[in-house]
């Protein structure tokens, strides 16, 4: 997938950003992960302080996707550590934004995707297996709906109605 920058795609979609096709989220994320820079369509879940449902979508395959986790802003413990990161690597995905901690930072940093989260956190997740999968999710400002599109790299992150052009 070609690289997009995220500057540029707001200079040159003024139409999308005024319509709210294309959204910026606020700029509440520190980048963790290899890659400073990922994009691909949006598989969205909602989790609170569980990550079960989490391993579960990044043990599919993640054909260039990223996942969108609205953890509701807890600061309380991590939804994704080292294991999870790796998993989504090996499984394909692009990339990971948590509305929410990560911990294991260095094997993070070690990972071959994008990731983006709040803060880090020593503390693993509940083990129940609550959420829910492919609904609309409110973070940083910006509903973003399962199927749209995520642009990330060093300046922000972006949310589109649909894939923009290089």
């Amino acid at each position: 997938m070609a690289f997009l920058a995220t500057a540029e795609a707001c200079d040159s979609n003024a139409a999308l950003l005024a319509s709210g096709d294309l959204r910026a989220l606020q700029p509440i994320f520190k980048i963790y992960g290899q890659c400073r820079a990922f994009s691909g369509p949006i598989v969205t879940l909602r989790v609170f302080e569980d990550n079960v449902i989490v391993r579960e979508l990044l043990e599919t395959r993640g054909e260039g996707r990223v996942l969108v986790i609205d953890g509701g802003g807890s600061m309380r413990c991590a939804l994704v550590g080292g294991n999870l990161g790796q998993l989504a690597q090996n499984m394909g995905w692009a990339g990971i934004v948590v509305n929410g901690c990560i911990r294991d930072v260095d094997e993070i940093k070690g990972c071959d995707i994008g990731v983006r989260a709040l803060a880090s956190h020593p503390t693993k997740s509940n083990k129940k297996g609550i959420g829910e999968k492919h609904v609309p999710v409110q973070i940083a400002g910006t509903l973003i709906q399962d199927g749209e599109w995520l642009y990330a790299d060093s300046d922000g992150i972006l949310i589109s109605k649909s894939e923009l052009s290089v």
